[in-house]
């Protein structure tokens, strides 16, 4: 009776013991907890720390809180003008109202993603059909692509908040162009580009010819000025000349020193030669200056 006595206590006991470590749990700090009782969710969790349950009847479901990323499957969208592209995105997302994840979702990561899947097509597949093939695949800023693909995250993310879930950022990597007409739109954007190169360079020949032109006016102009400046100084010049001669003759004493002084200048200039030889007419001024004669005899 002891014996058995004691046994008793002991499984009292070890019960217990059992009873008071299952009546506590934890939650990390990455981590959303759920207190379920036969299936049924009673209590959410999210705060870190050492949380109390009914022993034996309450379990836990936990849920991480870190970003997962989810590479969603490349689909083909219509545009508006009836072409088809590949939309090939991702999407960062988190969980953040665990019991509404459980309640939607059953608390499958697989079937959220599947979830966001959709919503990431469906919202892409609406706001892409209201553009043409023109405003996506361009040259021109890329800033207004980017206020297209900022409009569909918004969406996204609006619409997944109904599974408890929030979708922190969505990424669309590229468009891919299906082979049907892959071909027809490289080359039309082979042509745009041609386009635009010829405008610049026709830009760029009307800027020399404008340049070259004025270069060209201003030589002329300059040689222009500077001719008509050389003929006036010629000018001046002749006419210093013809004054200077005209005031040289201007009295028979001045006539004749003016004849003796070329008389001596041409004479130096004969010498200078290194000729000693000088064969004058006897009518030569330099003779008669030689032989004393008079000059002007």
């Amino acid at each position: 009776m002891k014996k058995a006595l004691k046994w008793v206590i002991a499984a009292v006991i070890l019960l217990a013991v059992i009873a008071v470590s299952d009546m506590f749990y934890t939650v990390r700090e990455d981590q959303h907890a759920l207190v379920t009782r036969f299936s049924k969710v009673v209590h959410a969790e999210s705060e870190a720390g050492v949380h109390m349950k009914i022993p034996f009847v309450d379990d836990v479901v936990y849920y991480s809180k870190a970003a997962q990323l989810y590479d969603i499957n490349p689909s083909a969208v219509y545009l508006k003008d009836k072409t088809a592209m590949i939309v090939d995105s991702f999407l960062t997302w988190r969980i953040t109202d665990p019991l509404l994840f459980h309640t939607k979702l059953s608390g499958s990561i697989s079937e959220a993603q599947v979830r966001l899947d959709s919503i990431a097509y469906n919202n892409t597949r609406a706001k892409l059909g209201n553009y043409n093939q023109d405003d996506i695949v361009n040259t021109d800023d890329p800033a207004e692509r980017n206020a297209i693909y900022e409009n569909i995250a918004s969406f996204i993310k609006q619409e997944a908040t109904q599974y408890g879930i929030e979708v922190l950022d969505v990424k669309i990597k590229r468009f891919d162009l299906p082979e049907s007409n892959e071909n027809e739109v490289y080359n039309r954007m082979i042509s745009e580009r041609n386009q635009i190169a010829e405008q610049y360079r026709a830009q760029g020949e009307t800027a020399a010819a404008l340049i070259i032109n004025a270069a060209d006016r201003s030589y002329n102009t300059g040689i222009s000025d500077a001719g008509l400046k050389a003929e006036q100084l010629a000018a001046e010049a002749e006419a210093e000349y013809m004054r200077i001669l005209s005031e040289a003759y201007s009295t028979p004493e001045k006539t004749e020193f003016y004849s003796f002084l070329r008389a001596i200048n041409a004479l130096k200039a004969s010498l200078a030669s290194g000729e000693k030889t000088v064969i004058l007419g006897k009518d030569s001024i330099i003779a008669k200056m030689l032989t004393g004669a008079d000059i002007n005899g």
